[in-house]
């Protein structure tokens, strides 16, 4: 049977390789234009915040803390203390270079795309639209939180990160940052990152025998 670390490993390399051809199919599409399902979804996430003004609210709360400050440094430390304060300094430091590769790679595609935004945006936002660097950043924490969690955890914790995911997904469209396509390019990256930093460095030494078992 595979071991944890060949999965995970492999996951991540998919994931991320998925994230580049999303990226170079968005490319050759009619000179990069919003495809149907960015347009059908953009209408949608529209008519959610006229609708329901609490959205927009929610949304711009989830913009502040998945992005600028918040996230690049805030929430990493907050993470790596924790984990050093729960006697885990492997699980700090694997965590940290995951946060830290999730957000290498959303600037690298950003850099190889630079795909345009949406003309309606709500909140100031850097270049590039692909992917999303607030939904890799929400997909990075899920599977890191994962990892972490203790085995009877695990699936409500991983129910809970996906939602986090989700949620993260739809406040991008309803601010009009982003294209639906560039929320599921985040979320293949974030997640693969972090895979792939939990295949090369795991949270458990191999040596105790339990390197299947992340969050033991």
């Amino acid at each position: 049977m595979p071991s944890f670390r060949s999965l995970a490993g492999t996951a991540g390399l998919v994931l991320l390789a998925l994230a580049v051809l999303l990226g170079l199919q968005l490319e050759a599409y009619d000179g990069a234009a919003p495809v149907p399902l960015d347009l059908a979804a953009s209408a949608w996430a529209d008519t959610l915040r006229e609708g329901m003004p609490w959205t927009l609210t929610l949304a711009e709360g989830l913009n502040w803390v998945g992005g600028g400050i918040v996230a690049i440094a805030v929430i990493p430390l907050v993470v790596v203390v924790a984990l050093l304060v729960a006697r885990r300094p492997r699980a700090a430091l694997t965590a940290a270079v995951a946060m830290a590769a999730s957000a290498g790679a959303v600037q690298v595609l950003k850099w190889l795309f630079d795909r345009e935004r949406p003309e309606l945006t709500l909140v100031t936002s850097d270049a590039g639209s692909f992917p999303s660097g607030h939904t890799a950043n929400a997909a990075t924490l899920a599977v890191l939180a994962v990892a972490v969690a203790a085995s009877r955890w695990r699936w409500w914790v991983g129910a809970v990160g996906a939602l986090y995911i989700l949620l993260m997904a739809v406040s991008r469209l309803v601010l009009g940052v982003h294209w639906c396509t560039d929320v599921l390019g985040g979320a293949l990256a974030g997640a693969g990152a972090a895979l792939l930093v939990l295949a090369l460095l795991p949270m458990v030494p191999p040596s105790t025998g339990v390197a299947a078992q992340p969050g033991a």
